[in-house]
């Protein structure tokens, strides 16, 4: 029992130190986040943050890969058909998880030399290979496939860094629906069996 509680606690001062910084990541730049900062609006003691983290490079980190952790949730609940609205519901879910994750926006916006990017395309790759090998056969090779998926992924990075420089102006609905619309017209015929 005592263990359970220990645990409990841990998770809730992880949660409390991580949406804390990327509270205040919408209010300050990351390199001006300190671990005060941090540690006042979480409302935790110092020695808290470091039991988890060893310094904020960490946490971005941490950050990161859940947030990689995230997209991929999201990629494999979607299960390609030609249905508008479970395309559209799909990107509209990853347009408004990217609206409420600052610490993607500001990657988004400016990618520089952040090495989330780097990762995030590794999972890419990985993620259009096992879709490669287990999309049933359709007109097209298994080659052709993966880059038709790679292409998709590309697009959708490149039309959600324009809505992130443009600072969300235009309404997440909006972005769904040119995303599902390249998909559908563009990728879907490659990926589905034939006679779909």
């Amino acid at each position: 029992m005592t263990n359970e509680k220990q645990d409990e606690r841990y998770y809730v001062a992880d949660e409390a130190i991580r949406d804390a910084f990327l509270l205040i990541l919408k209010e300050k730049d990351l390199n001006k986040i300190s671990v005060s900062d941090i540690i006042k609006r979480a409302g935790i003691v110092r020695s808290t943050f470091y039991n988890h983290y060893e310094n904020i490079p960490a946490l971005v980190t941490a950050i990161e890969d859940k947030t990689i952790e995230d997209i991929f949730s999201l990629m494999n609940t979607f299960h390609p058909q030609n249905d508008w609205a479970i395309c559209n519901s799909y990107y509209l879910t990853i347009c408004q998880y990217v609206m409420k994750n600052p610490l993607l926006a500001g990657l988004l916006r400016n990618p520089g030399e952040d090495t989330f990017f780097e990762k995030a395309i590794t999972m890419f790759h990985r993620y259009v290979r096992q879709v490669a090998q287990n999309t049933a056969p359709s007109q097209c090779s298994k080659e052709e496939r993966s880059y038709m998926i790679a292409c998709t992924i590309g697009s959708t990075l490149g039309v959600l860094h324009k809505w992130a420089k443009d600072d969300f102006q235009v309404p997440p609905e909006t972005i769904a629906d040119i995303l599902t619309q390249a998909f559908i017209s563009g990728t879907l015929p490659y990926i589905l069996q034939e006679g779909y």
